[in-house]
């Protein structure tokens, strides 16, 4: 496997990209023992969502980061497995929140058998990741228990929603750094632990990891309405007919143009029918919330180039400063 059938990213260096796609290799196949069972319905839940692909970025940052060190220190692969294990978790229990129908392209688990079964697989994934962590130390049990309560905590905030002193802008990028910046920041942060990377960089790796991990999920945002394909492995704009007001549309509702009333109507009402939902998605395709959320996610990557200044110069570098253009590229 290769870090641009990963992400769709080409790494300049060839010995970084052989490196990083063998790391991915054996990333794989750990995940697929990770998630065998005796049992064939609990193999072929726990599976479901890895077999549907995935861009697998989160082992990618791991892998990255310890190549300012070492990658091929034994906590390296494990780690990666983690984090994707706990990403993959937090897919089936996300799917039964949403009540989401598709997933990678596929059925959801939810939507293929039932929210008990999607809920509990990803109860079982949470407990593989757990299982493998265990070998890799307390400090890595207690950075994962401090990342898990940050992932509930954005998902309790996304479900209660602003409170009437908060701004919704500001409340839907707080949950998107607790929902997903912070567990790639936990990525990054693995990979210089195990990596060997002068301790000097955690910090400055994680930073980088949730910043680059906002401006990720951003760009999943723009791509959900502009893309015409199904890029994200879901119909785009899902996200519109399923009531989840993504940034383009909180700008969208906070503007005040008398040329976008039409718009803001339409995102205040239901739009489950497919005419309702076309017709808000064509005008939010033009809008100027989506010029402001492009500013929003150009800002996020360029503070994460920032953070990378005082990373040493080399391939690891280059291809973490290749994310920063790859994230705000893959919009379109």
């Amino acid at each position: 496997m290769t870090a641009q059938g990963v992400t769709g990213v080409e790494f300049a260096d060839a010995g970084l990209r052989a490196s990083v796609g063998a790391g991915l290799d054996e990333v794989e196949d750990l995940l697929r023992r990770s998630l065998s069972s005796s049992d064939p319905f609990v193999r072929e839940a726990s599976r479901h969502l890895f077999l549907a692909g995935g861009k697998r970025f989160r082992p990618l940052l791991v892998l990255l980061a310890a190549s300012l060190g070492d990658p091929s220190r034994p906590g390296v692969v494990p780690a990666a497995v983690v984090v994707e294990l706990t990403h993959l978790a937090t897919l089936y229990h996300d799917d039964v929140m949403d009540e989401a129908a598709v997933r990678r392209g596929a059925p959801s688990a939810n939507n293929r058998w039932d929210n008990t079964v999607a809920i509990l697989t990803g109860d079982l994934l949470f407990a593989r990741a757990s299982d493998i962590l265990a070998d890799l130390g307390p400090e890595a049990v207690r950075l994962q228990a401090r990342t898990f309560e940050r992932l509930v905590t954005g998902q309790i905030r996304e479900t209660v929603g602003p409170g009437p002193d908060d701004e919704a802008i500001e409340h839907y990028l707080q949950v998107v750094a607790e929902k997903t910046g912070s567990l790639i920041a936990t990525s990054a942060r693995f990979g210089t632990m195990f990596g060997g990377v002068d301790p000097g960089l955690a910090d400055v790796l994680t930073r980088y990891g949730e910043l680059i991990g906002i401006a990720f999920q951003l760009s999943d945002d723009l791509i959900d309405i502009a893309s015409d394909s199904t890029q994200l492995g879901k119909t785009p704009g899902t996200d519109l007919r399923e009531g989840i007001r993504t940034l383009p549309m909180l700008h969208a509702l906070a503007g005040s143009d008398p040329a976008e009333a039409r718009l803001r109507e339409l995102l205040a009402g239901d739009l489950t029918e497919d005419g309702p939902h076309a017709e808000a998605l064509a005008l939010l395709r033009s809008s100027a919330g989506m010029d402001r959320s492009r500013e929003t996610l150009a800002s996020y990557a360029g503070r994460a180039r920032a953070a990378l200044t005082d990373v040493p110069a080399g391939p690891a570098h280059d291809a973490l400063l290749t994310l920063c253009d790859f994230v705000v590229a893959r919009t379109g």
